[in-house]
């Protein structure tokens, strides 16, 4: 069975945010109803795309793969039931999360691919990758104060709002992010 497709975006070879990025400006020239295939290299592309379907109302379709290629295929919605995402209110600077590292009430939340994680990633951190966040957010303490991190502030954003509707109170994305990250780091051996 073959997918009728109306437009491809080519975003191989690009890095979070701009597989999201591009395709929220290709959205904008398609009409409702159509698909978009959107080709990528980045396998965070594969939360990114969902998540970012969800928070805006346009349909997400499923993904496939072929080799090192992700082919994720979006159908925009009705402008009715579509809106942009929403910035998360709680935002602190990557200065403001050092402060905070080794306190036993705070909980530093990374919310980015495995591969990402285990190559560099802020001491303590829990990792739970934004595609698997709602089913296992009962890992994670309502009494802490979270602070969500990913590469650039995109994810976590997408992450903070999700804590925030499942009753998390004190929820912090943080940006930029792993991108400008000057503090400490480990790595899993």
């Amino acid at each position: 069975m073959t997918i009728k497709v109306d437009k491809v975006l080519d975003a191989k070879g690009l890095a979070c945010p701009m597989p999201v990025v591009k395709t929220k400006k290709m959205m904008d020239q398609i009409e409702p109803g159509q698909v978009l295939l959107v080709e990528a290299t980045d396998r965070g592309s594969l939360t990114d795309m969902k998540g970012w379907a969800k928070n805006t109302g346009n349909q997400y379709l499923g993904s496939r793969e072929e080799g090192q290629v992700l082919y994720h295929y979006l159908r925009k919605s009705d402008p009715s039931e579509t809106k942009e995402v929403e910035e998360y209110p709680n935002v602190v600077g990557n200065d403001d999360l050092k402060e905070k590292i080794n306190i036993t009430e705070t909980t530093i939340l990374d919310v980015r691919e495995p591969a990402e994680y285990v190559f560099s990633h802020i001491p303590g951190a829990i990792s739970i990758p934004l595609g698997e966040l709602d089913e296992r957010i009962d890992e994670i303490s309502k009494d802490n104060e979270i602070y969500v991190v990913c590469r650039t502030g995109n994810r976590s954003n997408m992450a903070a709002q999700l804590l925030d509707q499942k009753g998390f109170k004190k929820v912090f994305n943080v940006k930029p992010g792993m991108t400008e990250w000057d503090g400490p780091t480990e790595k899993e051996s």
